[in-house]
């Protein structure tokens, strides 16, 4: 058997291990580079239980103790470390702070209140994104995948048009048993050849701190109300190498064709990086080793589309994972390679996460948002 994964993202990355350790012929076929959007600038955090009493907890339960598992089962480093979480607050001008507060700590500012403990080591983690989806596409490489830096430009069909049997490419095509789609919010061009939901794109800027040994291991999600009066959830993600992740708000703007092409919207990261120093001293601009911004992937029912392509036997496309790609990768990618080799997934229920629950795109929006 032989599959075509179209994207080298976390997505793709853990369906390319899952089905290749397997003994399938896997081909990974990448426009840009592994990890080269949200994979490689997402905060990676990790949470087992944050997704309860919704369709995400079985995946995300499942997803959380192969994070913990994949350290002693491939080789590579990518910082994944146990760590609590707490939430709190940025006090506004200085206000009188609000009652329950517990110990402050003494890397964080006098601006900053640490409200409750929200995360314990046996619930919570980090890993470092790029480093995670680049082991994993080593591994799968290591069982025989193929990575192949090109650009997808649609689907071969059979000849009733109802089966996919490959990809085409620039200058040919590769044929295939079956084509898993993990395009992230980049789905809108093969949403040009299949019937698929819309993807939309969630623009999240990000700095990234060098902090060394200064900053324990607590994640931290504090509220901050700005000047026009929206509350900002800052998060902040101590890693395991000595730098700190810190995001705050995201927007709605064009996806651009090249995932290479991503960069924060003007002035965003000079308004992070000011409430960046309002939480802690370490945050100064001299410590900043990125500036960068992704996007998110979203459906229209914030869950993500993971199964058959309808009305295209041979077709598959996981995606529209939101804040939690990072989180629910290991059993997204392990469910795929289920369904694809086995017919069915059966460590996980895919049936709240069929495709075929949301409207598709219309083709016609879809070329035209792909020439843009």
């Amino acid at each position: 058997m032989r599959v075509v994964i179209c994207g080298g993202g976390v997505i793709g990355a853990a369906s390319a291990y899952f089905l290749s350790r397997r003994g399938i012929d896997v081909v990974v076929v990448e426009r840009t580079g592994v990890a080269c959007a949200a994979s490689g600038r997402a905060g990676g955090f990790l949470a087992l239980d944050w997704c309860a009493a919704s369709p995400l907890d079985a995946l995300a339960r499942r997803s959380f103790a192969l994070h913990a598992r994949l350290p002693g089962e491939i080789e590579g480093d990518w910082g994944f470390r146990r760590m609590e979480a707490y939430a709190g607050y940025i006090m506004s001008m200085r206000a009188p702070r609000r009652g329950g507060a517990v110990a402050e700590r003494g890397w964080l500012t006098d601006e900053v209140v640490i409200a409750s403990k929200i995360g314990t080591r046996d619930t919570t983690a980090i890993v470092q994104p790029a480093a995670l989806t680049s082991a994993l596409m080593r591994a799968a490489q290591a069982f025989g995948a193929e990575v192949r830096l090109e650009q997808v430009t649609g689907v071969v069909h059979d000849q009733s048009g109802s089966t996919v049997r490959g990809v085409e490419v620039v200058g040919g095509t590769i044929a295939a048993d079956a084509v898993i789609f993990t395009l992230g919010p980049w789905s809108i061009l093969a949403a040009q050849w299949l019937r698929l939901p819309p993807v939309f794109g969630q623009l999240s800027p990000s700095l990234v701190f060098d902090t060394g040994t200064a900053i324990p291991a607590e994640a931290l999600f504090l509220e901050q109300q700005d000047q026009t009066g929206e509350v900002l959830t800052v998060e902040v993600f101590p890693r395991a190498d000595g730098t700190t992740f810190v995001a705050a708000f995201s927007s709605t703007v064009p996806i651009p064709t090249d995932p290479a092409h991503v960069k924060p919207e003007p002035g965003t990261i000079e308004r992070l990086l000011a409430i960046c120093e309002r939480v802690s001293p370490h945050f100064t601009e001299s410590n900043i080793v990125a500036r960068q911004a992704c996007f998110r992937p979203i459906t229209r029912d914030f869950l993500p589309i993971i199964g058959r392509v309808p009305n295209a036997e041979g077709a598959y496309v996981a995606t529209g994972h939101n804040v939690w790609g990072i989180l629910n990768s290991l059993a997204t990618g392990e469910a795929v390679a289920e369904l694809v080799a086995d017919g069915a997934a059966k460590t996980i229920d895919l049936l709240p996460f069929d495709p075929a629950r949301l409207r598709p795109s219309d083709p016609r929006h879809s070329a035209q948002a792909a020439r843009h």
